[in-house]
């Protein structure tokens, strides 16, 4: 596990994904993640700096950035995971599932979160006390 603090890179408009942010910086007292909307400048300049590409249009990913490596999809969700306070780590477990499997599953609750779970006109700003945590503040 990485001692420097990781990025975690999310669609700030969708209400599903600010909330997984919310449950991340809860179940993370240690502070090693740090965030940043996918489309903030802050964010995509974060992403073209270590050389990967700013996903178009609607993200339908958490990115996960960690040691100069890029994760997407289940895994980035399940390294997350991995850093949290008990019992969440344990779900990293599920990292020995096929990765098809896990991925179609992330991608099919991806394609529908903005109809189950609602999407804001704009990304949810972070409170005073969390501005340190984010890239852009």
């Amino acid at each position: 596990m990485s001692v420097s603090p990781a990025l975690v890179l999310f669609d700030g408009v969708c209400n599903l994904c600010n909330g997984f942010v919310q449950f991340v910086i809860q179940h993370d007292p240690t502070g090693h993640f740090r965030f940043a909307s996918l489309q903030s400048p802050e964010g995509q300049a974060m992403l073209a700096a270590q050389g990967h590409a700013v996903p178009a249009g609607e993200p339908d990913s958490v990115l996960l950035l960690e040691n100069g490596q890029l994760y997407t999809h289940s895994t980035a969700a399940l390294r997350i995971a991995r850093q949290l306070t008990w019992p969440w780590r344990w779900s990293y477990a599920a990292i020995w599932l096929p990765k098809a499997l896990r991925d179609a599953v992330y991608r099919w609750v991806a394609r529908h979160r903005y109809q189950w779970f609602g999407k804001q006109d704009a990304c949810w700003l972070p409170t005073p006390e969390l501005r340190a945590r984010f890239l852009a503040g």
